[in-house]
């Protein structure tokens, strides 16, 4: 049996996955808040609770939104600030008397939807999360790249790319957003989900959405105002992720997160991302994840079942971690 636990910003998920890729079980409670010890005692809960129900015992992978550092072994770099600075796979390899493997959650959702999901087969695949954070993952010729500062992929604490075009315009306008990294006008601060909402509603002061998903809803339905704010939208991930395309040329960019849930995003990218790829065509294709919001759970699943020789992590003998569609 193959568990994997998604500590995301909000919600914490388990899955139990048999050896065939089949969902045993699925378990998702609120996200503990500020408390290092909570967040330990959820995951715990969670894998003994899974295993006393299904009547067996698991390895264990779990997405975090941050990384492991390559100096220390502790976590960095995560929108969930309050597990910076700890030894979070060894506490719960301690906790739950077994090996854990970490890995960042776009890297998970990058590992799944690249395994057995929407980007199957493709030979070079960059996935991203566009939810409470942005993040990325990179897949190339059949193993997940971490390299070596375990940061590939973050393409969302980049700046925010200008466009020289449009100086005059709201989508060119930037008011040195702080992000919670220290940088400023990082690509999180303008297309992460709270992101998406704080910048509508300083477009439209008349706006009375109170969340991405129903501003999102609003867009889906072509409603004017909201309608304009996406074009706003549009052009900040066409530019964003042009530098994406324009470094690593990926044949597939799959979205997860609660924003990949606009459809009409996969119809509007190719035209938008030419205005800035270095290209006289843009052959990328756009897709969103075949297993939706529940696909970063199934990737660490994936995780937590190879062995060491297949699973290299950053700082040792490899770069990447090495994984066999089902």
């Amino acid at each position: 049996m193959r568990l994997g636990v998604d500590l995301g910003g909000t919600k914490t998920e388990i899955i139990a996955l048999n050896d065939h890729s089949e969902e045993l079980f699925r378990c998702r409670v609120p996200s503990p808040q500020n408390d290092y010890g909570e967040t330990i005692s959820t995951i715990t809960r969670l894998v003994v609770e899974t295993e006393q129900k299904l009547g067996q015992v698991g390895t264990l992978g779990v997405g975090i939104p941050g990384a492991v550092s390559v100096e220390t072994g502790l976590i960095k770099n995560a929108n969930s600030t309050w597990l910076i600075g700890h030894d979070l796979q060894n506490d719960l390899s301690t906790t739950l008397d077994r090996p854990v493997k970490l890995a960042n959650d776009a890297d998970c959702f990058t590992l799944s939807e690249s395994t057995d999901g929407a980007a199957k087969n493709a030979q070079s695949v960059f996935g991203i999360i566009l939810g409470t954070g942005v993040g990325g993952g990179f897949y190339i010729n059949g193993a997940l790249h971490s390299g070596p500062n375990a940061i590939a992929g973050e393409w969302g604490h980049n700046p925010l790319p200008q466009d020289n075009r449009q100086r005059n315009t709201i989508s060119q306008s930037q008011h040195n957003e702080q992000c919670y990294c220290g940088k400023l006008n990082c690509i999180e601060t303008y297309l992460s989900g709270p992101a998406f909402l704080k910048h509508y509603l300083a477009f439209d002061i008349a706006a009375t959405a109170t969340s991405a998903e129903e501003l999102a809803s609003a867009i889906d339905q072509r409603k004017p105002t909201a309608l304009s704010y996406y074009q706003v939208y549009l052009d900040r991930l066409a530019r964003s992720l042009s530098s994406v395309i324009n470094i690593l040329d990926p044949e597939v960019i799959v979205f997860g997160g609660g924003l990949s849930n606009i459809a009409r995003l996969y119809q509007d990218l190719p035209s938008a991302t030419m205005k800035y790829v270095f290209s006289d065509s843009v052959r990328t294709q756009f897709r969103a994840a075949r297993y939706g919001d529940s696909s970063g759970v199934r990737g660490a699943a994936w995780l937590g079942a190879m062995d060491d020789k297949a699973l290299i992590m950053p700082g040792k003998t490899s770069n990447t971690y090495k994984t066999r569609a089902p």
